[in-house]
């Protein structure tokens, strides 16, 4: 989960990472309000998960409380990139002496973390890596020993920062490292991190990506999902439990196992070039168990998606057997019907692997109305790709 720059303002805060003076407001007045209790030139800026925002107009410097106000009513309500501003930060004005970029992350690649750090911040650090690799430093961070105050200097030295504010930079840092595991992050960004004329060392802009597979002894996250802008078929399917994602397609997808769904994807799209450019409409993956109460609960997803034209079940029988899968596909059916729920878009099924003969066999004797059966991978999406370009 990314969270909005006040966000992580808030949670560089709560662990002691120097930040100004700011408040989240969602009206012209609060903006106002939040100006007056600063007092002095404040910053008001747009809360959007993108890049962008000053070249968009989305940050204003204002010097009164009724300025702040009449620019967040330009603000709020403005769309930047796709996405509609619903409230701005009010922040104290920063004095800048110089900005520098720091980061921690997950280094899948690796299966550890990095460090990626630089002298030159406040721009993109894709940029400056490509024009400017020499000043870009990446450390890798060894996940037992963490980052002590004697790492954090070697950090701040390997990123050239100035050495009359290295020390400063390492305690920040230090807390950086205690927000990032403390946290559950896979993302912890400062850019800029500044240096104001005082040698003081301040996270001016952070952005902190949190990890959802450690939501259960995270409690407190939940809190933090924005609800308006969260896709309602998303949290639909996180109220079931499911691990599903909506992407811009008319072919919904369900599989288990996560390699699978995303091999099922690749398909899919391949497939549809020749049926009308039609896509994938979703990833969702079922896990290692089909029972029918999860059967249901993906369908019922995937089938309240106005754009979703056909679906493809694609099944891999391993820990769980192909028969299961299929009974659980006919028992989805009926607990779909008790509900009320219709079924009118067709389904493809597909079932290999263990007891893959028994699996086929109980779904072409439970004759379910749309459903067909193709038994390769290639042909079973080159059919659902078809169907959903005749329902188009």
């Amino acid at each position: 989960m990314d969270l909005y720059e006040y966000q992580a303002r808030n949670v560089f805060a709560a662990h002691g990472v120097p930040v100004l003076p700011g408040s989240v407001a969602a009206t012209p007045e609060e903006a106002r309000a939040a100006a007056e209790k600063i007092g002095g030139q404040v910053v008001v800026k747009a809360q959007v998960k993108t890049g962008g925002r000053g070249k968009a107009g989305g940050v204003k410097l204002a010097d009164t409380p009724d300025e702040a106000r009449e620019k967040a009513e330009a603000i709020l309500g403005m769309d930047i990139k796709g996405h509609i501003t619903r409230k701005v930060l009010v922040a104290q004005a920063s004095d800048i002496a110089e900005e520098y970029y720091f980061s921690f992350l997950l280094d899948r690649a690796n299966r550890s973390f990095l460090c990626i750090a630089s002298a030159e911040g406040g721009v993109e650090i894709e940029q400056v890596a490509k024009e400017k690799p020499e000043a870009v430093a990446k450390i890798p961070i060894d996940p037992l020993s963490g980052v002590d105050l004697a790492k954090a200097r070697e950090i701040a030295a390997a990123a050239n920062y100035p050495e009359a504010i290295r020390d400063a930079a390492a305690e920040v840092i230090v807390k950086l490292w205690e927000t990032f595991v403390a946290e559950d992050a896979t993302l912890v960004e400062v850019n800029p991190m500044v240096r104001d004329p005082q040698d003081r060392i301040i996270a001016l802009d952070g952005k902190v990506t949190l990890d959802d597979n450690a939501a259960f002894r995270q409690p407190g996250h939940a809190e933090l999902v924005d609800v308006q802008a969260e896709d309602p078929l998303e949290a639909k399917a996180k109220a079931k439990g499911l691990n599903y994602v909506k992407l811009d397609g008319q072919v919904g997808i369900i599989g288990n196992g996560a390699g699978l769904v995303m091999s099922t994807l690749d398909v899919v799209a391949y497939a549809g070039e020749k049926h009308g450019g039609v896509k994938p409409a979703n990833f969702l993956d079922i896990g290692g168990g089909a029972s029918a109460d999860v059967m249901a609960a993906g369908l019922e997803v995937i089938l309240s998606d106005p754009d979703v034209k056909s679906v493809f079940v694609n099944v891999f029988g391993g820990i769980t057997a192909c028969d299961a899968v299929a009974n659980g596909i006919v028992q989805a059916f009926k607990l779909l019907e008790e509900r009320g729920e219709t079924i009118d878009k067709p389904l493809v099924v597909r079932l290999d692997g263990n007891n893959a003969d028994e699996g086929r066999r109980i779904l072409d004797e439970a004759k379910l109305p749309g459903v067909q059966r193709v038994d390769t991978m290639d042909e079973a999406a080159d059919k659902a790709a078809e169907l959903a370009n005749a329902g188009v």
